[in-house]
């Protein structure tokens, strides 16, 4: 028996180009003479669809697309593809997660996911009732198959004996099989690809069965599938391995336990790297916006996101554009050009000096107002975004938001300033992590000015400001957002207790932010749901 593991990138709703790629990856198991194909968790749907199940219709045009593949699937090849399927009953939620079982000249068979993820960015439970892992079982070319999707294999504990269930579902099966999938739709953040494997270890030896694994690949709003799929032997040994952050076709040999290797050793910040550019290309993509553009500061920050961009899209379809303020270093507008011309980007020039002089007077007079202060600051930042979101309207151009993660938690930001965006690349990453990147550009030539890296961060809203005029030095300030943003740990050094009181301050900031492409544990945006009014007692 031969299986393919077809790693496929699918987009939420176009049910149509969805159903095209996988009869393309149908034929193409066909030509490597393969018997079994499986596709990832709500292959066809797309994943995940959050409230877009309110709307019934969805489901049903979806099911139409499935016939379609029901009706036109070749002899000789049975296919696994993960859907969203309606509940019959009256009871319960009205969905379930599935996966349908299609052959030829046959009734497709329907299996459900019963373990429901609802913590971070997932709500699966919201409209989806559980199915039932025992009644999961199928059989192949005479090989009896347990059919798992995603969370139905995370009930295993940790090391430290922490699970997120009271039960493990797995535990009770006590059948015989000869091949334990799961299908996936497993979003990435460093070090999940490990504790993936760790799960199907335990899987594949609980079961003494081999096991494949096939994670969906590609974007979804902030959520980014890194793919690398693979498959294990009954001792939980790797026996194939799919690529990272592209679709791919792999085949297992059932009988020879022989599969396809594309081993990929990429070192932490080089897996964050390609996150953010599938994560930055996808979202593009699939929301139609075919240019992007961002403030070039001469900072930083803004000097990785245009990077990343050009790596997205290509230099192309990437505009960077300086606005010298008052307070801006000559140098600053130098810098961005020159990284500008490295990357061969399309560059603007919009000074904003004469705006914002007319408009502070006019504001001082209004509001009677003496002397420089946030009022004036803060004016230069959201004429910058004025000027960024004029371009957007010019040119139907996404803009794209260049603040970090250390900036979000600390609210070093301006809402309508430097806020504005449709996407922020980098709002997961530390300051420590954008430095970090800016060092792997650099690796082979010197495409960052290294000026832009050595010089000392500054919003450049006052004279001679530093960010350390405001902000506790960034290696403390990274430690302590790890520790209560991403971890959720209690404030113990001296900088979680000044930073944990802001945080929670400026949580009506964040409520208002551009999407952020997630590559950690926990981040912010849609799966960090804290309140903005609120008394904590001490």
């Amino acid at each position: 028996m031969r299986l393919a593991l077809a790693q496929i990138n699918s987009t939420l709703g176009n049910f149509k180009a969805n159903r095209e790629k996988i009869q393309t990856y149908i034929q193409r198991a066909i030509d490597r003479h393969c018997d079994l194909i499986v596709f990832p968790e709500a292959t066809l749907f797309g994943y995940h669809p959050f409230d877009l199940l309110e709307r019934t219709d969805v489901v049903e045009h979806q099911m139409k697309e499935l016939a379609q593949i029901e009706k036109k699937i070749p002899h000789g090849i049975v296919a696994m593809i993960g859907i969203i399927t309606k509940n019959p009953s009256k009871k319960g939620r009205p969905y379930y997660n599935s996966v349908a079982v299609i052959e030829k000249n046959k009734k497709t068979k329907y299996f459900h996911k019963q373990l429901l993820p609802t913590g971070d960015v997932f709500d699966e439970a919201r409209f989806v009732e559980s199915g039932r892992i025992k009644d999961n079982f199928l059989r192949i070319k005479n090989k009896k198959i347990l059919l798992t999707i995603c969370e139905d294999i995370w009930a295993w504990p940790e090391k430290d004996g922490t699970s997120p269930y009271l039960e493990n579902p797995l535990v009770k099966i006590k059948d015989k099989v000869d091949l334990v999938v799961n299908v996936s739709a497993s979003p990435y953040y460093p070090n999940k690809i490990k504790r993936r494997k760790e799960l199907v270890a335990l899987t594949a030896k609980h079961f003494r069965a081999p096991m494949i694994y096939v994670n969906l690949v590609g974007a979804q709003d902030e959520i980014i599938f890194d793919g690398a799929s693979f498959a294990v032997d009954k001792n939980g040994k790797q026996i194939l391995e799919c690529v990272k952050f592209n679709e791919d076709l792999n085949v297992l040999d059932l009988t020879t336990l022989e599969g396809g290797s594309r081993p990929q050793k990429f070192s932490e910040i080089q897996e964050i790297h390609q996150a953010l550019v599938l994560g930055l290309r996808d979202f593009c993509e699939k929301t139609g916006m075919k240019k992007v553009h961002l403030g070039l500061s001469g900072g930083i920050d803004s000097a990785v996101v245009a990077c990343l961009a050009v790596d997205a899209l290509g230099p192309g379809r990437v505009t960077a554009v300086a606005m010298p303020g008052p307070f801006s270093a000559k140098a600053s507008c130098a810098l961005a050009e020159k990284l500008a011309k490295n990357l061969n980007v399309r560059w603007l020039l919009m000074p904003i000096e004469e705006s914002y002089q007319f408009v502070k007077s006019k504001i001082d007079e209004s509001l009677k107002l003496k002397d420089f202060s946030f009022v004036h600051e803060n004016l230069q930042a959201r004429l910058r975004g004025l000027y960024l979101m004029a371009l957007t309207n010019a040119e139907n151009s996404l803009l794209l938001s260049t603040s970090n993660k250390s900036e979000f938690a600390t609210g070093y930001s301006t809402l309508y300033g430097d806020m504005c965006g449709g996407l922020v690349p980098i709002g997961d990453l530390t300051k420590q992590q954008v430095y970090a990147l800016a060092k792997f550009y650099n690796q082979e030539r010197e495409l960052i000015p290294q000026e832009i890296i050595d010089r000392a961060p500054s919003a450049e809203l006052r004279p001679n400001q530093k960010d350390q005029d405001s902000l506790p030095e960034y290696d403390l300030l990274d430690k302590s957002v790890i520790q209560l943003v991403e971890k959720c740990g209690r404030a113990t050094s001296e900088t979680d207790k000044w930073l944990l009181p802001v945080l929670l301050k400026t949580e009506f900031k964040r409520w208002q932010g551009a999407p952020i492409l997630k590559v950690s544990r926990h981040s912010f945006g849609r799966g960090r749901r804290y309140p903005i009014a609120y008394q904590l007692n001490k």
